[in-house]
């Protein structure tokens, strides 16, 4: 009768269970051209896709004339900064970034200093609690743009929304991602006082660009 083999099956090695390839996104445009961005892996952390920011600022760069170059914007929730620093790259003159996560506000300081990229602010805040502070104060910044794309599911739209309207230039522009499709016949109360100016879809993200309506005709 064989005896029964006393070798032990072999252990996988450690170096062989590969580490987690970190994320990153692409700057898809002027001066800072496919400079990569890293992509921390943190719940509600979900980075504007290149597709839809190609498609975005293609529609910002025809409504802006291209004349980036007196554009201030506030990028909420900015989590990578893609949004925030594409802006910059093509030439905005400021760049505001609000972000609560503190591990994404830092790695957003490390761009920054890795671009070297002096016209970009960024502060660590809860989105209402400074979009609150910011109304009540008397030189509150008009933005000519805002980035909104916060986490899913939490209801930040709601609240955030009414919020921005008083911040926003004349004529100002306003990006909103979310997991579902605006109408421009059926927009829920929040959007109350918005204009839908361009729509589209890429897999699951919905986005949209909006205006404050004007009131004076």
């Amino acid at each position: 009768m064989k005896k029964p083999s006393s070798k032990k099956p072999p252990k996988t090695p450690v170096h062989a269970i590969k580490p987690p390839l970190a994320r990153q996104v692409r700057i898809i445009g002027g001066a800072w051209k496919r400079t990569p961005l890293a992509v921390l892996d943190s719940e509600g952390l979900r980075p504007t896709p290149d597709r839809v920011r190609e498609t975005l600022f293609n529609w910002l760069t025809h409504l802006l004339y291209g004349n980036w170059s007196t554009v201030r914007c506030l990028d909420l929730f900015a989590g990578t900064g893609a949004l925030g620093f594409e802006a910059a790259s093509r030439g905005a003159l400021e760049v505001t970034m609000i972000e609560h996560n503190t591990p994404a506000a830092r790695q957003l300081e490390a761009a920054k200093a890795k671009l070297d990229a002096s016209q970009v602010r960024i502060l660590r805040s809860d989105a209402v609690t400074w979009l609150s502070k910011a109304n009540i104060e008397a030189d509150s910044a008009r933005f000519d743009l805002i980035f909104l794309d916060p986490p899913y599911q939490q209801g930040w739209l709601e609240k955030v929304l009414p919020l921005c309207q008083d911040l926003l230039a004349d004529q100002g522009l306003l990006y909103l991602e979310s997991e579902f499709a605006l109408q421009e016949d059926d927009l829920p109360p929040w959007l109350d006082g918005w204009q839908l100016l361009r729509a589209d879809k890429a897999g699951m993200v919905f986005y949209h660009l909006l205006k404050r309506q004007d009131h004076s005709a």
